[in-house]
């Protein structure tokens, strides 16, 4: 059974940072891409960046790219997003993903994740 746990959400003013944590459990995690996804209320889900099995890869939404990092510590079965410059349009619900399958590069559609997390909440104070 994989289970993702998020954590590290909260309120900040723009321009702050705040660093996202997901840890996994349930198989072994250095096989397997991982994912963010945000959900702002009345929006869909979009993708914010993803990371290769091996962490080589990584691949952001246009709207991040340059404030926002993501990184694997396999170690410790946790994948960071660690997001600076934050903006008010940044507020929403964050998940993490996890696909199925192993040995992927970046992922960034939400279809082909199957395993996320419970969401943790990050708003953005003007």
């Amino acid at each position: 059974q994989v289970q993702l746990v998020e954590s590290g959400g909260g309120l900040v003013q723009a321009g702050g940072s705040l660093r996202l944590s997901c840890v996994a459990s349930g198989r072994t995690f250095g096989f397997y891409a991982m994912g963010w996804f945000r959900q702002a209320p009345g929006k869909e889900r979009e993708f914010v960046a993803s990371i290769s099995w091996r962490g080589g890869g990584t691949q952001y939404v246009d709207s991040v790219r340059g404030r926002f990092t993501i990184s694997r510590d396999n170690a410790k079965n946790t994948v960071l997003l660690q997001m600076n410059s934050l903006k008010p349009e940044d507020t929403a619900v964050y998940y993490c993903a996890a696909p199925e399958a192993p040995y992927t590069s970046v992922l960034t559609t939400a279809g082909a994740y199957q395993y996320w997390g419970q969401g943790t909440q990050v708003t953005v104070s003007p």
